[in-house]
């Protein structure tokens, strides 16, 4: 029998939609649009009928009001965990992600902020800990560094970054082992994925 977890990240902010960093050190909400865009992911997750008992937040606000219109048009439970909480981005905050992109590419430490190979640790050893809940396919709720560890360290596919309520299925192959596979039922008007230098 198979066995994996599904990641959505957030829907949108208004950090996202003016083009800025934004960490896990700030709590921001989402967007009239970032609610919309939720709760229309989450029927189209639904109808899709993949198997998902449980879904799994991140602490922020972004993330946990992502989660309630998953968990709601799936009627399964809902939990929060700090592992899912967004990198620490302490100076970076605010700044233009055009700007920053490349020092996160060459893993530069933010001032006051969380260093790479930390958070990425914090990430894994937090899939690592989902054990037997693989069995029933959990929907992880994060942002967009969670989706970035998740698709270059798990799965071997750097480069990749989700648009806001994009939907990844993991599928545990082998012992260390992930698939990766981009959901195709995000509504056509806007990219969802797009190819970085990260």
């Amino acid at each position: 029998m198979s066995e994996g977890f599904h990641f959505v990240r957030h829907g949108q902010t208004s950090d996202n939609l003016l083009g800025v960093r934004c960490g896990g050190d700030r709590d921001v909400p989402l967007t009239a649009r970032g609610h919309a865009d939720a709760e229309a992911a989450a029927e189209r997750f639904a109808q899709t009928g993949q198997p998902c008992g449980l879904v799994i937040a991140g602490p922020l606000q972004r993330t946990k009001s992502t989660a309630a219109p998953f968990a709601a048009a799936l009627r399964v439970p809902v939990v929060t965990r700090a592992w899912l909480r967004e990198r620490t981005l302490g100076a970076w905050n605010g700044l233009p992600i055009a700007e920053t992109r490349a020092w996160i590419a060459e893993g530069r430490t933010p001032p006051g902020g969380e260093a790479e190979e930390d958070f990425a640790a914090r990430v894994l050893a937090g899939v690592a800990e989902l054990g037997r809940v693989l069995d029933d396919w959990p929907l992880l709720v994060g942002s967009k560094g969670i989706a970035r560890v998740l698709m270059h360290r798990l799965a071997g596919r750097p480069g990749v970054e989700l648009g806001n309520c994009a939907v990844v299925r993991f599928t545990r192959a082998a012992p260390g082992c992930w698939i990766a596979e981009i959901s195709e039922t995000e509504e056509p008007r806007a990219p969802r994925v797009t190819r970085t230098e990260e």
